[in-house]
């Protein structure tokens, strides 16, 4: 098997864009990520469109690939659907890669595009809960909720379960979430794509509404709209170019089996599996992505993705070795707490981030020296874990 590349890349500002669709997001990425990598649309052989929920969210069913590029000139190639919770778009991603790798195609489209703001706020709260089991999500409410009280948002609920039983597990404490959170809201500030771009303190984090005990509005993602894209190429394509490739050194997806009380986390299976196609281990990393839907989220996926030993996250935190200007700097983007969560969107533009780090083009957000990065994007929920998780592992390359 021959190299597979990040040719280009493209991706929208993230926010609530009440007035767009998804067709002019998605129209954006994927003009940015073609001129990026110099390719035109008669080069593309495949494209695989990842949106999560937009059959709830905006009635669009069955071609939403088609739809949304319908005016891009991508009509008439091959146009894969690709649905997967808040791991879609990186599950089109590992579509594509497979794809090159396997020699069926030299260039494919990678896409994540979602619209989730609705004038009916009900709307985005039901989507969500669609990408857990329904025949379960009754008891599933009542586990988590126990006395009743829960905040009509399974998910954010279904956080705060986990997060009180960590804090248990770890002694991880309410300010270390709220630590998580400045790191992000800091990195964020310096992201022009990013939904909230104002550093905040501790203390805001802390006295910010609460949502679910112990997680307060500004320890969450938020809701948006937003696209990315990525042109993934063969080693001989990029080499005909003028361009800055990143190589794809591993991407595996996993399911979960939250059913099994001895199967390993999902996020951890993926990793293990990437870090073994890659031929690496997580000391190896310079930037990491990972899947901040809430704060202590950070911590628990840094445990299962081997980035510390367990119960180490908290020193991790502390140490300043995942704070922008540390050794390995962890969602240097804002991560989805800053950038928002455009569930379809949201793994594609981790992979644009760290696309952007590992060719130093990141800003003021720069990883100095950056040179492997690990995205890990998680979707849904079955039993007790993650429905999907996809983990991917790039590796800067010099300039063609």
């Amino acid at each position: 098997m021959g190299k597979v590349m990040i040719g280009g890349t493209g991706i929208t500002p993230f926010g609530k864009f009440m007035e767009s669709g998804v067709r002019p997001l998605a129209e954006r990425a994927v003009a940015d990520a073609l001129k990026d990598a110099s390719v035109e649309i008669d080069d593309v052989d495949m494209v695989f469109f990842g949106n999560a929920a937009g059959g709830l969210l905006t009635g669009q069913e069955c071609v939403r690939g088609q739809v949304a590029l319908r005016n891009t000139g991508l009509l008439g190639k091959p146009i894969i659907n690709v649905e997967n919770a808040c791991a879609s778009s990186s599950t089109a991603f590992r579509l594509a890669h497979m794809a090159v790798a396997s020699g069926s195609a030299e260039v494919a489209l990678a896409i994540g595009a979602e619209k989730m703001s609705n004038e009916d706020r009900t709307k985005p709260i039901k989507a969500l809960e669609a990408a857990a089991d329904l025949e379960e999500l009754e008891a599933l409410k009542a586990r988590i909720s126990p006395d009743g009280a829960g905040t009509g948002s399974v998910f954010m609920d279904l956080y705060s379960s986990v997060a009180r039983d960590y804090m248990v597990a770890s002694g991880a404490t309410t300010e270390d979430f709220a630590r998580i959170s400045v790191k992000q809201r800091h990195a964020g500030a310096l992201n022009p794509i990013a939904q909230f771009r104002a550093d905040v303190d501790i203390e805001e984090v802390l006295t910010s509404r609460m949502i679910a005990d112990p997680i307060t509005l500004m320890m969450c993602s938020s809701i948006g709209d937003g696209a990315a894209a990525l042109v993934v190429m063969s080693e001989a394509a990029a080499a005909k170019r003028n361009i800055h490739p990143v190589q794809i050194l591993a991407c595996e997806i996993r399911s979960g089996q939250g059913d099994d009380p001895e199967a390993l986390p999902v996020a951890t299976a993926a990793s293990r599996a990437a870090f073994e196609a890659a031929g690496l281990g997580p000391e190896d990393l310079n930037v990491v992505e990972l899947h901040d839907a809430a704060a202590p989220a950070e911590l628990i996926l840094s445990e299962q993705l081997g980035l510390c030993a367990a119960g180490e996250a908290v020193s991790l935190l502390h140490s300043g070795r995942t704070a922008l200007g540390g050794a390995m700097p962890i969602n240097p983007s804002g991560g989805l707490i800053s950038k928002g969560h455009p569930i379809g969107a949201t793994g594609a533009a981790q992979l644009v981030e760290l696309a952007d780090q590992l060719r130093g083009r990141a800003g003021s957000r720069q990883v100095q020296g950056a040179r492997i990065g690990l995205a890990e994007n998680g979707g849904g929920w079955i039993g007790n874990d993650a429905a999907a998780a996809v983990v991917t592992i790039l590796s800067a390359t010099a300039r063609h």
